[in-house]
């Protein structure tokens, strides 16, 4: 597949909403079936700037189209789907299993802890030879489901804890099937991407400094224009979008996870003034911090 036909695949943020990350949580869990049938059991190929999927089939067939390739997969498996990689599906009716969501700072946290062993920039699938492995993997499956969806104290230390015992599973899983599955990716050649990975790693490091676009572009070695056009290319927004996104999920977070003041939050994330920080919020949410504060509260 060439650049030009990659750059005219669709972006998507999680499975075609334009919407914003709908939780301030780093993690998305939901089934297989409740969304795909939605789209008659069909994901269109797309792929997602900062966003990486984990996919447990336990039931069910899919046809997998990864980065210009077609699997048939018939058996209880695993795909793995990194950022910037293309992908789609075609599930049969009869499908069970869940796909979980990583936003890109828990991924990249991930993968710093595995190191080279991590899966998570790796596109593939695993089909499972050993039950034992597929009983394991479906059982953190479950308990991260239940646990994302029935929110209780301690649930995001948990949900971390969950996590980074999947990817351990999955990192064990591709060391037991060798080279019988071919690695996708990237290609390193493809400057482009490389600059995009270069600049959300920036963001990740820099965003509560909120650096300007000139800053982060010098940095990367390309204009600012230039930046902001492979943004829009590459990740189908632009660069201070990419920017505001990140600073607006940790927001979220510490709105919804600490007891700081709404004045404590906006000097953490590198606002002059509250007041700044309230109307970017609510520019981004329709809510006022205060607000969405209300409504993550349990009982609200």
């Amino acid at each position: 597949m060439t650049d030009s036909s990659a750059t005219a695949v669709p972006v998507f943020k999680l499975y075609g909403e334009t919407q914003h990350w709908p939780t301030p949580d780093l993690l998305h869990c939901e089934s297989i079936q409740e969304r795909s049938q939605l789209h008659d059991w069909r994901i269109r190929p797309h792929r997602h700037a900062d966003l990486v999927h984990v996919l447990f089939i336990s039931q069910g067939s899919v046809e997998l189209e990864l980065e210009g390739t077609s699997h048939q997969l018939q058996s209880v498996s695993a795909i793995v789907v990194p950022a910037m990689s293309i992908h789609g599906f075609h599930f049969s009716p009869d499908v069970q299993g869940h796909i979980i969501t990583l936003a890109k700072p828990l991924a990249d946290h991930l993968h710093a802890l595995m190191g080279e062993s991590s899966t998570l920039k790796k596109a593939d699938f695993y089909p499972f030879l050993q039950a034992n492995r597929a009983g394991r993997i479906a059982t953190l499956v479950s308990q991260i489901d239940q646990e994302y969806r029935q929110p209780a104290p301690g649930r995001n230390s948990l949900l971390e804890a969950l996590i980074q015992a999947l990817v351990v599973e999955l990192s064990r899983l591709c060391a037991y099937t060798g080279n019988t599955v071919k690695r996708y990716g990237p290609r390193q050649s493809d400057k482009g991407r490389q600059h995009l990975e270069h600049y959300q790693a920036l963001i990740e490091a820099h965003y509560r400094e909120q650096p300007s676009i000139e800053q982060l572009a010098e940095r990367i070695g390309v204009s600012s224009a230039h930046l902001n056009m492979l943004c829009r290319q590459l990740a189908g927004r632009s660069a201070l979008q990419l920017l505001h996104e990140r600073l607006l999920l940790e927001a979220k977070r510490q709105l919804t996870y600490t007891n700081m003041t709404i004045g404590q939050v906006s000097d953490s994330l590198g606002f002059s003034e509250p007041a700044y920080f309230t109307r970017f919020f609510k520019r981004n949410t329709t809510l006022s911090p205060r607000d969405f504060r209300i409504r993550q509260s349990p009982g609200r």
